[in-house]
């Protein structure tokens, strides 16, 4: 999919084709729609590269276009073995225009188009700007997420005896181990760009790559602890899901044995000698109770030890 955005009277609107300060946005594009942005003057690898989901952050400059190749969140749902990972997201800055390129269809770009009068493509050193800061918040909103997701199976943790809910949070670990590693990735290139000026037009513009930084590395920060969390509640539940089969097979360990004990005591009556009552009408109702004697004192015993 190829859409040509642009800003006119603080409104992003839709336009046929490619004009000064236009934003050109691309989404898992086809042959034809590869074609036709390379015809707009774009190296073909600057085209390809965001589209390659194992492709890392950086910056390339050629033909008077540069790349900034950055990794963003990406939800793939809570069925997935990874529910949040990261998707590359290829920026290409031109001379009159702006174009994004990447595979799947990022809902932070299309909230972007909808939310265009904060967004103008004409100032395009901004517009970038504010992209790559909600690509920053993206992730913050990430680990939120992650993190109420966790409180909620750490509830059904606490009485569970099976392993569904702690590999339900190594899922949720995965995700944060992948969004740390794009963060610091990220952080990188963000780096690079102010140690070269390279938006030092405008001194609001360095002000904003700041802001960016210091949003990324809020999120590095809190993707660390959250994983350090979670790492050391997977080794504590752990533990607790293992003492609660102990506790249940201990339940049912003394629950076998007081049930035992009639079927002990009405094997000793049943041998061919001489036994005692033997002769007794009651005997059935002593043997009965003597049972039930003997039962009540093992539930005692059982229960002064803790074993119930």
């Amino acid at each position: 999919m190829l859409t040509i955005l642009k800003t006119t009277e603080n409104a992003l609107v839709s336009i046929p084709q490619v004009a000064d300060g236009a934003w050109v946005h691309v989404v898992n594009p086809t042959p034809e729609e590869i074609e036709q942005t390379y015809g707009l003057g774009i190296p073909r690898d600057f085209i390809t590269y965001p589209l390659d989901l194992d492709e890392r952050p950086r910056t390339e400059k050629e033909a008077g276009a540069t790349l900034l190749l950055l990794r963003t969140p990406y939800y793939q749902g809570e069925t997935q073995d990874i529910p949040f990972t990261t998707i590359p997201l290829g920026i290409i800055l031109c001379n009159d225009f702006i174009i994004t390129i990447s595979k799947y269809k990022i809902p932070l770009l299309d909230s972007i188009a909808k939310r265009g009068r904060y967004f103008s493509t004409n100032k395009r050193n901004q517009f970038i700007l504010n992209i790559l800061l909600a690509i920053a918040n993206e992730y913050l909103a990430a680990v939120r997420a992650i993190n109420k997701k966790v409180d909620l199976i750490e509830d059904e943790l606490q009485k569970s005896i099976r392993n569904k809910e702690v590999l339900e949070l190594l899922k949720y670990q995965k995700s944060l181990e992948l969004l740390s590693t794009a963060l610091k990735s990220n952080e990188l290139v963000f780096e690079k760009l102010q140690r070269i000026r390279f938006f030092k037009e405008f001194p609001d513009d360095s002000d904003l790559l700041e802001d960016v930084i210091t949003e990324n590395q809020q999120a590095i920060e809190m993707t660390n602890i959250a994983s350090n969390l979670l790492s050391q509640m997977m080794d504590a539940f752990a533990s607790i899901i293992s003492n609660n089969q102990n506790q249940v097979i201990k339940l049912l360990t003394s629950v076998t044995i007081v049930l035992s004990l009639p079927t002990l005591i009405s094997s000793f009556f049943g041998m061919n000698v001489a036994l005692p009552f033997q002769t007794n009408t009651d005997a059935f109702s002593w043997v009965g109770l003597i049972s039930l004697s003997i039962m009540g004192i093992a539930v005692i015993l059982f229960k002064w030890k803790d074993w119930f």
